[in-house]
């Protein structure tokens, strides 16, 4: 009985030979799978090389028809080749999003239609459009990146107004509700934590100074009248005290002493550094409150012999010395909570890192016209204008 021979159209010989050029198989595997004979399917393939090649080919030749399809196919394989190698090249050369947005605006200028841009480059029209939005305003990112330099300089503790007059410093205006707003998006929030204990020992027999200063708290030169105070820094191997003095002026400590106790030299200490650095005239007015180191004969006599006149807060009245207290409450939140000393040393040089290099030269006041206490004496010793504020 004579074999019936099979006959195969062109599309299903074209599509035996895909499977051998485009997904590997061997022509032995398809050839038992798809019951062929391997002479015939080496035939296609070797027909199917010719035509690529522009040639005849083997067995029948193809109508005009077949030849175009061929044409048009070897065309779009081409072009998506031409298309996945300039694919490959931008994300090697220009990694993330960012350049493919840039890009897309460049095309968008050569007539090349938005969408169409997209979809080739694989990005979305939302965040090519979200990103031409940010390129059209840098000055927001750049404000961000000043007003977070500046919250850090400040210890993390300026509010929104002191960080406006930051920036203003470095040529950068921008609203005070708008520094909010960056505050909030970037989660910067000034450090603010309350602690309280009892350093004022009121409760001796000693003469008690009448309140000379009676809170006025700015006088019109340096040297008229200081205030001192007493307050606690805990310690990993345990407190520590610190004494200041301030000139009211310019709000700049003038004087600092640190000790593991609150005897009087501590205060004598602190008073003595000031006289050293200011060489006060005589009817200096030196108030403080009505702690025992305060009243002590020793303290006293210091100031009998540079002729100071002695003012004292009146009893459990912390208003009558809010300027100390004030300096207090921002050391500790600028810098002492933020700390955890291991041992009085290292919050001794802490602790004067932070009034030399911080306080008395860059932190900057509202009651000073936004300057820094050190800035506000320079500019009253060369007669520059100066507007204080009345806040305290």
């Amino acid at each position: 009985m004579t074999k019936q021979r099979k006959k195969f159209d062109t599309s299903f010989k074209l599509e035996v030979v895909r499977m051998i050029k485009e997904q590997g198989l061997s022509v032995q595997h398809v050839s038992q799978s798809m019951g062929i004979g391997l002479t015939a399917i080496r035939r296609w393939v070797t027909q199917y090389k010719a035509e690529q090649n522009g040639q005849r080919g083997i067995g029948n030749p193809l109508t005009a028809e077949q030849q175009r399809v061929r044409q048009l196919e070897q065309e779009n394989r081409r072009l998506r080749m031409d298309v996945d190698i300039l694919k490959k090249a931008f994300s090697l050369l220009c990694p993330g999003t960012e350049m493919s947005y840039q890009l897309i605006c460049l095309l968008q200028q050569k007539a090349i239609p938005v969408q169409q841009s997209c979809r080739v480059l694989e990005v979305s029209r939302s965040g090519f459009y979200e990103a031409r939005s940010r390129l059209a305003k840098p000055m927001i990112c750049k404000t961000s990146t000043h007003l977070r330099a500046a919250f850090m300089a400040s210890h993390q503790s300026y509010g929104s107004r002191r960080l406006v007059t930051a920036l203003e410093a470095q040529g950068i205006q921008v609203g005070r509700y708008r520094v909010r707003c960056l505050m909030r998006q970037a989660g910067l929030k000034p450090v603010w934590k309350r602690k309280f204990i009892h350093t004022t020992d009121s409760k001796h027999n000693l003469p008690i100074a009448a309140n000379i200063l009676d809170r006025q708290f700015n006088p019109v030169a340096p040297n008229i009248a200081w205030v001192g105070d007493i307050t606690y820094i805990r310690t990993g191997s345990g407190w520590l005290y610190l004494a200041i003095v301030l000139d009211l002026f310019s709000r700049k400590v003038v004087g600092w002493a640190m000790a593991p106790s609150m005897p009087a030299e501590l205060v004598c200490t602190a008073l003595h550094m000031a006289i050293q650095q200011r060489q006060p005239a005589p009817g200096l007015i030196v108030h403080s409150d009505r702690g025992s180191q305060y009243v002590c004969g020793q303290y006293q006599a210091l100031l009998v012999k540079h002729g100071f006149v002695c003012s004292m807060s009146r009893k459990g009245n912390c208003w009558d010395n809010a300027v100390a207290e004030r300096f207090f409450l921002n050391l500790k939140m600028e810098r002492v909570w933020q700390r955890e000393y291991a041992n009085q040393t290292e919050a001794k040089t802490d602790i004067t890192a932070y009034i030399v290099g911080f306080y008395n030269c860059n932190r900057i006041h509202s009651v000073l016209g936004n300057l820094s206490p050190s800035v506000f004496e320079r500019n009253r010793a060369a007669k520059k204008p100066i507007v204080v504020s009345e806040i305290t």
